[in-house]
């Protein structure tokens, strides 16, 4: 596993144990309590959590064999949320599955409070946002 500088990761948080090899955190990433973050289902695939992204409590992130998932720089994971699928840089994700809802403007990871974060964000209409496909 290769974790840069400046990362927070919660109580409770599981990080792939099998292949550890196959997840990389890079600078200011903030993690929450109680996350799962896998790098595989039945064969290694890779996690690449970019600069700045924040993944919220009690949230799965489940890369699949052979495949790159990435939370893309300054994205948000919303407490609760499974991600299966890449998620572009500065977006925000909700759900199971997590699908984009919002552009952030202020990454949660590097906002001074949270509600510069939350006046940050900017809502996506249905046809702004990016296609979920589990195959990916």
């Amino acid at each position: 596993m290769k974790i840069h500088r400046r990362v927070f990761i919660s109580d409770e948080v599981y990080i792939e144990n099998d292949y550890p090899e196959c997840v990389e955190i890079q600078d200011d990433v903030q993690i929450g309590i109680r996350v799962i973050i896998m790098a595989h289902t039945r064969g290694p695939g890779h996690v690449l959590i970019e600069r700045a992204a924040y993944i919220g409590p009690n949230s799965v992130v489940l890369g699949h064999p052979g495949r790159m998932l990435v939370l893309g720089e300054g994205s948000v994971v919303a407490a609760a949320s499974v991600v299966t699928t890449s998620l572009p840089a500065f977006t925000l994700a909700r759900g199971n599955p997590a699908v984009p809802v919002a552009k952030v403007t202020v990454p949660l990871a590097l906002a001074d409070d949270y509600d510069a974060f939350i006046a940050g964000l900017r809502p996506m209409r249905k046809a702004e946002r990016p296609s979920v496909n589990v195959t990916e």
